[in-house]
């Protein structure tokens, strides 16, 4: 089997990548339950609680700096739960004046030296699958990872996050070789493979491990890089995507089995996402076809559970 013959290669290739347990970190939208109005602190204490309680994990992931004054919110809710924070700065188009850039990089730029929450801030991801909407070539995002890294205080880690085949098909080479990038987090999702929950897993960890071969061959190291994947889920309702069908009991299978199978052997992982968001736009895949994006979470929106074997791995 084509899965078979990629774990092998590159558990053979990477011992150090799966020597022991990953750690399990989660996707946060920054709206309320209502869909429209922004989190405040309260609110991402609330959610902290949440996950931490029924996860076990202190680590998350946003995506932009300024939208919803999400830094200014989520990090003094971070110093006040002990939690660790991946900000994001959005990289929208290979402008140099991007606003996109030049906001969220600012936003973050003014914390870092104010420093009263470095401790909280885990990574800054220098755009999210720019490369994936073709907004910029990899020598464009690597030239923004390092004017980011060159601003960042040591301790605080700075890479990207993107589609899991634009590391494959050798689009991130650049960034992968330029040597800013601390940490890489590769998306990867079986559900928009159009893949049937049966061959979920196996598509799941082959993707993962073709992205993750790649990027150590590139870079010459098995750990020189931090690898996460950085975004992987399934829906528990919505639209059929090809063979993909949403329901809460594929959803619970693909996280037992996927998701904590794969930290278990010693990968990092952001599911997407922590809690469902109602007023979150649909999302268009390869095919063209549109699907829904608002029961993505593995809680609700009011951050109940959604099956009763939990999230604990």
């Amino acid at each position: 089997m084509r899965f078979a013959t990629a774990t092998l290669t590159l558990l053979a290739a990477s011992p150090a990548v799966v020597s022991a347990a990953g750690k399990l970190g989660w996707a946060l939208g920054n709206k309320k339950e209502d869909g429209s109005t922004c989190k405040t602190s309260s609110d991402y204490e609330d959610d902290f609680d949440a996950i931490k309680s029924e996860t076990g994990s202190t680590v998350v992931r946003t995506y932009s700096a300024t939208d919803c004054n999400t830094t200014s919110h989520i990090l003094p809710a971070a110093k006040s739960k002990d939690f660790q924070i991946v900000l994001g700065i959005w990289v929208y188009s290979d402008d140099e004046d991007d606003a996109s850039f030049v906001n969220d990089f600012a936003e973050v730029k003014k914390v870092v030296e104010d420093g009263e929450y470095n401790d909280y801030i885990y990574a800054v991801t220098v755009g999210s699958e720019s490369l994936y909407r073709e907004d910029v070539s990899g020598d464009f995002l690597n030239k923004r990872i390092k004017t980011v890294k060159e601003a960042m205080p040591d301790g605080i880690k700075v890479g990207t996050a993107d589609s899991w085949n634009k590391f494959q098909d050798g689009t991130a080479n650049p960034v992968i070789e330029g040597g800013y990038a601390d940490i890489l987090l590769a998306n990867a999702f079986s559900y928009w493979q159009g893949q049937k929950i049966s061959n979920a897993t196996g598509s799941f960890y082959d993707d993962v491990y073709q992205a993750f071969g790649v990027i150590q061959e590139k870079s010459g190291s098995t750990d020189g890089i931090e690898l996460w994947v950085g975004e992987t889920g399934w829906p528990t309702d919505g639209d059929d995507y090809q063979n993909a069908e949403p329901s809460v009991a594929n959803a619970e299978q693909f996280y037992h089995e996927a998701i904590c199978g794969m930290t278990t052997w010693g990968f990092n992982v952001f599911v997407f996402e922590a809690f469902d968001e109602p007023g979150k736009e649909g999302a268009v895949g390869e095919d063209g076809t549109v699907a829904d994006e608002t029961h993505w979470g593995a809680m609700n929106a009011d951050r109940t559970l959604k099956w009763d074997s939990g999230l604990k791995c």
